[in-house]
């Protein structure tokens, strides 16, 4: 049975991660994903944690995986040249996979950086390993939104979920939404091209995605740049994601569709000024257009 898609008139609702609030009216929830940029080294990740705090973001998040479950059979065994010498696929992804030992120590330091934390699991095993560490919400990566399992085993913690929706048909996301509580769920328009052009863009779909299912909807990013990003803040995002890196130059696949510490800074910046400017649409003479208005109104009969 698939999701009513009848367009929904009421209000949307906001959703709680952690102490914040997403949802139309709400600040635009800013997440820099760190994925896999920390190249399997807690330090690159500490310093990417510093540059989402020090740039205003609000969440950071990763990725989970259980090598040896998302690595498909026939690609296990494939020699990669890597960093750190050539060796098979499985091998370089188990190499830039944290454990319980790493992900302790995040979980400190995002907690000493006063931002949230959470991840994509690409496996069940990753989902209760997440759930050790009593994460506020869980993100569905975009590949994943086809994966079931695993998302009857994400709706079962009960958390706040992101769904991200690139490459999905929209009946891929009918089918999606229809296993989690709407109350708890937030959807993020996404396009999963790396870097993507400007015209794979297709930002009112954004509208089209909050209409649809009556939840929040934000915004994941892979554009080069930050105007994409921002138009989505103007069209209604509550969140904006945006890959981050302290180099786009660093060796690995994400770096070049991500934001380095200054577009970061810039993009939050300019996020705060579009909130403020954006208003709340009651016209009204403006204490700054009092004098004007005096010096410069004439009214006739």
């Amino acid at each position: 049975m698939t999701q009513s898609t009848t367009p929904t008139n009421a209000a949307v609702q906001p959703v709680a991660i952690g102490d914040q609030l997403l949802g139309p009216g709400q600040p635009t929830y800013v997440i820099g994903e760190i994925g896999i940029n920390h190249n399997g080294d807690v330090d690159i990740a500490r310093q990417l944690i510093d540059v989402a705090a020090e740039a205003g973001c609000q969440a950071v998040k990763f990725q989970k995986r259980t090598p040896e479950i998302c690595v498909p059979v026939e690609q296990q065994s494939k020699l990669r040249q890597t960093p750190w010498g050539e060796m098979t696929y499985l091998d370089y992804k188990k190499r830039v996979e944290f454990g319980e030992e790493e992900y302790r120590e995040i979980a400190k330091y995002v907690s000493e950086r006063g931002l949230h934390w959470f991840a994509s699991p690409w496996d069940v095993p990753s989902v209760e390993f997440l759930e050790s560490f009593d994460v506020v919400t869980h993100k569905v990566a975009s590949a994943s939104i086809t994966d079931h399992e695993l998302l009857r085993a994400l709706a079962a913690t009960g958390k706040p979920i992101i769904l991200s929706t690139g490459m999905s048909t929209i009946e891929e996301i009918d089918a999606a939404v229809e296993i989690f509580d709407r109350d708890k769920l937030v959807i993020l328009h996404a396009t999963s091209t790396y870097p993507m052009p400007e015209e794979e863009a297709n930002l009112r779909t954004i509208q089209t995605l909050r209409e649809r299912y009556g939840v929040p909807v934000g915004y994941s990013g892979h554009e080069r740049g930050l105007q994409i990003s921002l138009a989505a803040v103007t069209l209604g995002a509550v969140a904006v994601e945006r890959h981050i890196t302290l180099d786009r130059a660093m060796w690995g696949s994400d770096h070049a569709a991500s934001l380095e510490p200054t577009g970061l800074e810039h993009l939050v910046r300019d996020i705060r000024i579009i909130e403020r400017a954006l208003g709340d649409g009651v016209k009204q003479v403006f204490p700054g257009e009092e004098e004007p208005r005096k010096r410069l109104r004439r009214a006739t009969a």
